[in-house]
Formats: structure tokens, C-alpha cells, sequence
């Protein structure tokens, strides 16, 4: 399965995020948050984010989910071509999407492509 990772500037985002995340994919879509920085400021923490592409990787891949600025520049200090991407997608309309393709288990690009297609929702 491919694991998912949400990486946001705060943590409280990040694992709220990922709890919704799963709520709606499944329990068992395997995402983990990645927010703030050591010390529980805001910001982000390329150790966190490498310890959360860790603890979801599976072997199939791992998308980054970042929310905005230095977060982004961070989690592509991590990737890994095939195996680690950074996708530009809405934090939480890309975050459910990839969840739950990863928990139908795609594979890395199609749960890419999923969290792509979020970029298109309409509200209304």
C-alpha cells in the first residue's frame, strides 16, 4: 500500500488532517502527520517528516502532502524518484483523495493522480 504524508506548518493541522483522513478512507489507509517542529512550534521539521515517510512506507511508495511555503521546500528535500513524490494539491481535499486511493491500493502514481483530481473539486 502506499503511505501517505501530511506535512503542515502545525501540528495540531497536521494530525487533524490525517484523522480525517482516515476517518474517511479507513482505519487502515496508511497516513501519518508530520506538523510543526520539535519543540511543538510552528514551522516544519525535515526529521518529522522523514520519521512520518517511515512510519507509513510499505513498500509501494509514499506521497507528501504539504500545506503551504517552507513545507513544501522541505518535504522535497525527501524525495525519492518512484518512491517518495511531493504533491501540489488542497491540503485536505488532496489528503482524502490520496488516502483513499492508498487504502484501494493503487499504486504510487494513480494515488498521485488521485490527489491531483482534488485540485478540480467543485463546492458547489
Amino acid at each position: 500500500m502506499v503511505g501517505v504524508v501530511l506535512v503542515s506548518h502545525s501540528a495540531g493541522l497536521a494530525i487533524e488532517a490525517a484523522a480525517l483522513a482516515r476517518g474517511i478512507a479507513g482505519e487502515n489507509a496508511p497516513v501519518a502527520a508530520a506538523g510543526g517542529t520539535e519543540d511543538g512550534g510552528l514551522g516544519t521539521s525535515v526529521d518529522l517528516i522523514e520519521a512520518a515517510v517511515r512510519g507509513v512506507d510499505r513498500g509501494a511508495g509514499v506521497v507528501i502532502i504539504p500545506d503551504l511555503g517552507s513545507s513544501v521546500l522541505t518535504a522535497r528535500l525527501l524525495e525519492e524518484d518512484g518512491r517518495v513524490v511531493v504533491a501540489d494539491v488542497p491540503f485536505v481535499e488532496g489528503a482524502i483523495a490520496a488516502a483513499v486511493a492508498a487504502g484501494a491500493g493503487v499504486p504510487l502514481a494513480d494515488v498521485l493522480e488521485a490527489a491531483e483530481e482534488a485540485r478540480t473539486f467543485r463546492k458547489l
